[in-house]
């Protein structure tokens, strides 16, 4: 065989160099394509976690804005109870945003429960007032509200007096009346912080016991001494 003819081809070193050249190039490929999903994946879960951690303040916020002095039960005198709550758990009736609220006003719960990974999840149920005073009726499965929480807590703020300040207290005492402020705070297995929650109440918190205020005080009527 001439050199000529042997120029032709390529010898088996060279064919095993060569695959040899090509498996190291396509693992580069594969290892950059794997990172880049690695990180749109990682960065698409993080601004999903932002978002339900911001819809669920705005959620949680609105709310408790929207408190009614409606009653959830009664307690062994025959007064009203309006409000319950302890740093697990707390209770209120509120009408649902959107669509939903035209159920009317809804008995609802939110209980941090754990989620069997050595965290907690913040749970919300809803159940409906029937206007003839029966038990309420549940609304389905408790909704998951924001899962893998570390920790954390709810306090509640009474109202202000003449006297003095009002002050937290971790577990309402007086369900017939209504908190001032609701505070939430949670620690997050994530690297997204939550900001503390301190939602005011609009409705006045005296207004349950039918203690209004009275608008025209301080305001005398014509002829009046």
């Amino acid at each position: 065989m001439t050199s000529a003819a042997r120029a032709k081809g390529f010898s088996l070193l060279e064919v095993l160099g060569a695959l040899a050249l090509l498996a190291l190039l396509l693992l580069g490929v594969y290892s950059g394509v794997r990172t880049a999903t690695k990180s749109v994946r990682s960065g698409t879960a993080a601004i999903e976690q932002l978002d339900r951690l911001r819809s669920t303040q705005r959620f949680m916020r609105q709310e408790l804005a929207q408190i009614q002095a409606v009653p959830m039960g009664r307690d062994s005198n025959g007064d009203n109870l309006y409000f319950s709550g302890d740093a697990q758990t707390m209770r209120f009736v509120a009408p649902l945003p959107g669509y939903l609220g035209k159920l009317g006003p809804q008995l609802q719960e939110w209980k941090l429960v754990s989620n069997g990974k050595g965290g907690s999840r913040l749970e919300a149920s809803f159940a409906l007032l029937p206007p003839d005073g029966s038990p309420p009726h549940p609304l389905g499965e408790p909704e998951v509200l924001l899962d893998n929480v570390r920790e954390g807590h709810f306090s509640y703020r009474t109202p202000d007096t003449q006297e003095q300040l009002g002050t937290w207290q971790a577990k309402w005492e007086d369900e017939r009346l209504l908190p001032r402020i609701v505070r939430v705070e949670l620690k997050l297995d994530s690297r997204h912080e939550w900001p503390r929650l301190d939602a005011p109440l609009r409705i006045d918190p005296t207004a349950a016991l039918g203690q209004q205020m009275n608008l025209l005080r301080g305001i005398r009527r014509p002829g009046a001494r």
